[in-house]
């Protein structure tokens, strides 16, 4: 959102204010702060009632950008779309201009996809969000993103009463039944010892009918209901902000979330499979596998949680 507009919604939601108290407050004329509330209601979708005592934000949009940057304790600048065909390629053409803390979000998505370029179903009612980032890492260390997300996402679901825990790496899921309702792909560029800028890429399944995502998957509106999607958006931001700025505290988080320590796991790794008991998850992200000739650290592969031998 533009910066002075911004400063008017800031202080109508302080409200009720008048137009001439805005414009001294503000140092801006009093026919600007007027063309700022007309694009507040026509372009952003705020509602702003004029009463004698001036001006009164009655609501907030639904969602979309406007709705996720008001009040967001984040550094994030949110990129809005009703539809698009990736998220997670708009950030890449933004990250390939030069773009920081650029969060794209969009209601539906038509032309999404997840690891090993397998199709992503997006429809609409879903949070998909891509996060522009630039990290002061060297690219092996990246992964830690990738867990951040995945807290992220983890905890805002279970504040909103989703039993939400995650699979190693980043898959989150429904505690129990393992049915799938976030996925997460995070892609980057840099050369060897620094990374360009990361591209993390958040699909979440939020008040979407069950019968719209694949059978092994689930919806945030089949476990308890639709949801207020920015809000939800919104803590997701200002904890991913917390934990990239916190590495120390992503691992610890993500063991509290995790739904692979303890269990048997199969991942399937170039290198061929790795069978054993999930142990622990060291920096940035790598798998600890007890097999049956001993520890074996995993970075990266396909995890299949297996029945007890």
């Amino acid at each position: 959102m533009q910066e002075t507009r911004e400063r008017v919604l800031g202080a109508l939601a302080e409200g009720p204010v008048s137009g001439p108290d805005i414009a001294a407050e503000l140092d801006i004329s009093r026919a600007a702060v007027w063309k700022h509330v007309e694009a507040l209601r026509e372009e952003e979708g705020f509602d702003i009632e004029s009463r004698e005592d001036g001006y009164v934000l009655t609501a907030v949009p639904e969602f979309g950008g406007a709705a996720v940057e008001f009040g967001i304790d984040a550094p994030f600048e949110v990129e809005y779309h009703d539809t698009i065909g990736s998220t997670n390629d708009r950030a890449r053409e933004l990250a390939a201009t030069g773009a920081e803390d650029v969060a794209v979000l969009a209601d539906e998505q038509s032309g999404a996809r997840g690891r090993l370029d397998r199709e992503y179903s997006s429809p609409s009612g879903g949070i998909w969000l891509s996060l522009v980032c630039r990290p002061d890492l060297p690219p092996a260390q990246v992964p830690i993103y990738t867990l951040a997300a995945a807290v992220a996402t983890a905890e805002a679901l279970r504040e909103v009463g989703v039993d939400a825990g995650i699979k190693w790496p980043n898959d989150v899921l429904i505690e129990g039944s393992e049915a799938k309702i976030v996925g997460i792909l995070t892609e980057m560029e840099g050369e060897a010892d620094r990374v360009s800028w990361v591209v993390v890429g958040i699909g979440i399944n939020a008040n979407v009918d069950p019968s719209e995502v694949p059978a092994e998957a689930t919806t945030v509106r089949e476990q308890v209901g639709d949801i207020d999607r920015a809000d939800l958006t919104q803590h997701l931001l200002e904890r991913f902000d917390e934990l990239r700025n916190d590495p120390d505290a992503v691992l610890p988080a993500w063991r509290e979330l995790s739904l692979t320590l303890g269990k048997r796991v199969r991942v399937e790794t170039p290198g061929g499979d790795v069978v054993g008991k999930a142990v622990d998850v060291e920096f940035p992200g790598t798998l600890v596998v007890e097999t049956e000739d001993g520890k074996t650290r995993v970075s990266a592969g396909d995890c299949e949680h297996l029945r007890p031998a």
